[in-house]
């Protein structure tokens, strides 16, 4: 696999296989924002700092994180924090924060802002029944990367191997752990953040480097907030 390009496969009968688990481990680390640049909105002023950055840019990285259950047939609550992304700054809005919520409905159906990401269909539907708000638009870049020439779903690690040629290293202690905790860990903030920051990354990269392939995906259909089948990150 190479590094740092992407190379579109044109022959429609050969897929590209998607990288291991063992080469993308070979890869340089993928660098994401540092704590510094990471908003956990809780404030007035954080709400100040994020609608004055968010309303800069037209695409944004996005991503939601959720309380695992463990218990069959317990309810599902979530999502517990969604992550949007700027180049500069990541913003994490916990949904028991209202003022937060407010900003955050907003900027979910706003037509102004393109939210970017993986799996984003999954999140359609509990946003809107914990928000009352439907995610649009949005550019669902597992299908962008896989219209690079591959058979297989691409999620964000893949895709960031794929594309940038980096190594994004993915903990499944952190994933499942309690996102609806009052206090975050630093772990958990970095984690969340560089998620969505990593998908943003992915599509400015393609934007450089492989524009028809996003250009193919803007022009489908807007699902009914309630059509959420589950979404595979695999690898």
């Amino acid at each position: 696999m190479q590094n740092s390009s992407v190379t579109l496969n044109m022959n429609v009968h050969q897929f590209l296989e998607r990288p291991t688990k063992e080469a993308i481990r070979e890869l340089p680390k993928f660098e994401g924002l540092p704590l510094q640049k990471i908003c956990l909105v809780r404030t007035a002023d954080d709400l100040f700092f994020a609608h004055n950055e968010i309303s800069k840019v037209s695409h944004v990285g996005f991503d939601t994180e959720s309380k695992p259950n463990f218990v069959a047939d317990q309810p599902k609550t979530g999502p517990h924090l969604v992550q949007i992304s700027t180049q500069q700054y990541v913003f994490l809005f916990t949904l028991d924060y209202s003022p937060g919520n407010e900003l955050l409905c907003e900027i979910i159906g706003s037509d102004k802002i393109v939210k970017v990401g993986f799996g984003l269909k999954s999140d359609r539907g509990p946003l809107y029944n914990k928000l009352g708000a439907t995610l649009h638009p949005t550019i669902e870049l597992s299908a962008a990367v896989r219209r690079l020439g591959y058979k297989q779903q691409v999620g964000v690690q893949a895709a960031v191997a794929v594309v940038l040629g980096q190594y994004l290293q993915k903990s499944k202690k952190l994933t499942t752990s309690n996102w609806a905790a009052k206090t975050l860990s630093d772990r958990q903030l970095l984690y969340a953040a560089n998620d969505a920051y990593a998908s943003l990354c992915v599509y400015h990269k393609l934007v450089r480097i492989a524009p028809q392939v996003l250009a193919s995906i803007k022009s489908c259909r807007v699902d009914s907030p309630l059509d959420n089948p589950p979404h595979d990150d695999r690898l």
